[in-house]
């Protein structure tokens, strides 16, 4: 591993995530790093590849990856067993098994991976950019770009501009939406939302009208036509939705918080609009990563905006008193 980084699901699952109850974990999905060795029937990557890990796979053969509707890959599924797909962890502290957060752990100076769950990116990459795209940033850009596919001239909203609603604004940007509306209680996320292209900025808590009623009114007080929920607060969904324009209207969640079970506000749905989920924005790791990678490369995005505070690998403890702060964005771990 070269280097990793802090996604909001590790935090979750140091919560105690009802998704992830496999103990003691060994934490981290998001990061890059050299291929040091390879078994014997690996093709697609050599030793010295630099390499992100991604937690979805991509055959190109099954139903899902061929019908060009979702990006889950029957053949190489998400695993939410805390082991590799051979049901093994190549991990252990004492003789004692360590579990994965997803095909493998990145807090590690080494990790071992399913090739399957592997993108070969340009070793002239910037490393820490590099690890912002194996979950974070992509899925939100993705959710734009995959999911909602959003419209030339359209509206969006953005609920939390962490480094997920920052890739929704991006791709929302990219695809030419015109009214680009980021919500989030920290003040200091509005000059880090206009970094990626937001063009209006909403703190709730200044106002006691609710998140979607002030979307509305700088909305024409119809709504956007395209919503993201991005922090995974649970009476967020229902305001996500009600921003959008009934009849037509289109909610994307991307947020995964500590709760499997959320009340719902029945009638935001009832009126026509369309509420989705998403799994790393619809991307699929082969087809469309090495795109987002490319635009990397080609300094398309203000990723350097994310990198905000660093720590080593031994230091990891601090990373979560870091995320406190209003300025944290991501966190990149030095391995």
């Amino acid at each position: 591993m070269l280097c990793s980084s802090i996604c909001h699901t590790d935090i979750s699952m140091i919560q105690g995530s009802p998704l992830f109850q496999f103990y003691p974990l060994v934490l981290g999905h998001e990061g890059v790093g050299v291929v040091e060795t390879v078994g014997d029937e690996v093709k697609s990557v050599k030793e010295g590849d630099m390499v992100i890990p991604t937690y979805v796979g991509e055959c190109q053969e099954c139903e899902n990856c061929i019908s060009g509707k979702s990006n889950l890959c029957l053949t190489y599924p998400v695993m939410l067993t805390g082991l590799m797909p051979d049901n093994t962890s190549r991990m252990s502290c004492k003789g004692q098994r360590l579990y994965l957060p997803s095909t493998c752990a990145t807090w590690s100076e080494y990790t071992v991976i399913d090739v399957n769950y592997l993108v070969k990116v340009d070793p002239s990459m910037n490393p820490a950019h590099a690890s912002f795209i194996s979950c974070g940033f992509s899925t939100g850009y993705g959710a734009a770009w995959k999911e909602a596919r959003v419209e030339k001239g359209s509206s969006v909203a953005v609920f939390g501009l962490g480094a997920v609603g920052l890739g929704a604004i991006s791709g929302a940007k990219m695809l030419g939406a015109t009214k680009i509306i980021g919500i989030d209680i920290n003040d200091m996320k509005r000059e880090k939302g206009e970094a990626f292209g937001m063009t209006h900025f909403i703190n709730p808590s200044n106002s006691d009208k609710s998140p979607s009623a002030l979307v509305k009114e700088l909305s024409g007080g119809m709504g956007v036509d395209y919503s993201f929920e991005c922090t995974g607060v649970g009476p967020l969904l229902t305001e996500s939705l009600e921003a959008t324009k009934a009849g037509s209207g289109k909610a994307i969640t991307l947020g995964l918080g500590n709760e499997t079970f959320v009340s719902f506000g029945l009638l935001s749905i009832f009126f026509g609009r369309t509420l989705k989920g998403t799994v790393f924005g619809g991307l699929k790791p082969i087809s469309d990563l090495s795109i987002i990678a490319d635009k990397c490369i080609k300094q398309e995005f203000p990723l350097e905006k994310l990198f905000t505070h660093e720590v080593q690998l031994t230091d990891i403890e601090e990373a979560s008193e870091l995320l406190k702060q209003p300025s944290c964005v991501k966190v990149v771990i030095k391995i």
